[in-house]
């Protein structure tokens, strides 16, 4: 009898899952990607000539923070970067042969010049900012069509620290000066393949004035009359409720969710 192993299965940002929104289970290809060492855990493409099979569906993987826990998502986000990975690696950087998967690591390498090339992650700094006792800050993003306020975010440029990313990106955004920039949590977010980083900082100086073509719209709102905010299940929710409602926005069971 074959074994079945349980499947991430992905046609871009979405995911195969039942009614339930749960994983099936399929034979393992050899073409799979494993990922769960000691587990029957693949991960797979669906390709656009494949039909999706009775009884299942495809759901975006940013709906699925709504009923799946914090394991079930990073895990989902592991394979879904691990895929965007190998598929974007199947030439070597250095000479333009193809690659080959190696047997034991993450990592694809080159027949010719043997040069490894390993997943990598882009860091990004999304911070929360307050004044005084009672006001958060909150940002409409110009490409955003919804009513939703979120936080200053931005990647990491090279040579720079996480503090001096969050100090650039709120000055560079909306106009501000912060201080007392203290470190919150992270989270894996799969879009593509980035590490959000949490910080919270104290406005300092400056009045708002936006950087036009990234924010269209940002104020200073009481904790008692927020607008529209990003959804459960993210670090920016978690963030907001961490200032406004004084909820934790990590800890030792990742309860950020």
């Amino acid at each position: 009898m074959t074994e079945l192993s349980l499947a991430y299965i992905f046609h871009q940002q979405q995911l195969l899952v039942d009614e339930n929104f749960q994983l099936p289970k399929v034979e393992k290809l050899a073409s799979d990607l494993s990922f769960n060492t000691g587990d029957q855990v693949v991960a797979r493409d669906l390709q656009n000539s494949e039909a999706i099979p009775d009884g299942l569906q495809l759901v975006p993987i940013r709906q699925l923070l709504q009923y799946w826990n914090t394991q079930q998502f990073e895990q989902a986000s592991r394979a879904i970067q691990l895929l965007e990975w190998r598929r974007n690696h199947k030439f070597c950087s250095h000479c333009g042969e193809k690659t080959e998967s190696h047997p034991t690591e993450f990592a694809m390498i080159c027949p010719a010049c043997h040069y490894h090339q390993y997943p990598r992650v882009q860091p990004c700094v999304i911070t929360v900012i307050t004044r005084g006792n009672d006001e958060i800050l909150l940002a409409k993003n110009a490409k955003n069509t919804r009513n939703m306020y979120g936080l200053i975010a931005g990647f990491v440029e090279v040579g720079e620290t996480l503090e001096e990313a969050v100090r650039r990106e709120t000055e560079e955004e909306v106009g501000l000066k912060v201080k007392n920039i203290q470190y919150l949590a992270s989270q894996p977010w799969p879009f593509p393949s980035n590490l959000m980083i949490a910080f919270k900082a104290e406005y300092a100086d400056g009045d708002l004035k936006l950087q036009a073509e990234e924010i269209s719209d940002a104020q200073f709102f009481k904790f008692d009359a927020l607008p529209e905010i990003p959804f459960k299940g993210s670090i920016a929710h978690a963030m907001i409720m961490h200032v406004t409602e004084g909820s934790k926005v990590a800890d030792d069971t990742k309860s950020w969710l």
